[in-house]
């Protein structure tokens, strides 16, 4: 039977750095690789990603909603992962402040722009900054959904979400 699984991440900037943690290596999830802030959506933060955003963000980094400005639901990943389909709603935001706590989940640095992509990242978080730093910042949300390309290569493949009844 598949089950799903809801995340919500933070791509914290402050200034030209990025806030990544480095995972505890004990972590089940990707351990020892670099990711952004964020996790599971509590049952009562279904139909509202945003706020669970704004807990992980505090619960990982100490960072309040009033230390955090433009947060925006820029991504929405989506992906099979053995029999649990991952829908992950990816922010972006800026930190007014760069001081940070610490969390059991791992390292947190800020980390120069240029620098972000020499790390070792987990293939579909790498696909997104790839895209992110390419694209930039949009007005509309990109959905990512995780498959092959025509070579069978493991791959991203990116839509814009758009309300057809708006255009």
């Amino acid at each position: 039977m598949i089950r799903a699984r809801l995340m919500a991440t933070a791509i914290l900037f402050h200034g030209n750095d990025m806030l990544m943690m480095k995972r505890s290596p004990n972590r089940t999830l990707s351990p020892g690789l670099w990711a952004a802030v964020g996790g599971h959506m509590e049952p009562h933060e279904i139909g509202d990603p945003a706020a669970a955003v704004l807990r992980e963000i505090h619960e990982e980094t100490g960072l309040l909603a009033e230390d955090i400005a433009n947060l925006r639901l820029q991504y929405i990943l989506i992906r099979l992962n053995q029999q649990e389909v991952r829908q992950q709603f990816i922010y972006t935001a800026e930190a007014l402040k760069r001081d940070v706590g610490s969390t059991d989940e791992g390292e947190l640095h800020w980390i120069p722009r240029h620098q972000v992509l020499h790390r070792d990242i987990p293939f579909i978080f790498r696909k997104l900054l790839e895209h992110y730093f390419t694209e930039g910042p949009n007005p509309h949300v990109w959905v990512g959904t995780a498959g092959y390309d025509e070579a069978g290569n493991s791959a991203v493949h990116w839509t814009q979400l758009i309300d057809p009844q708006q255009v």
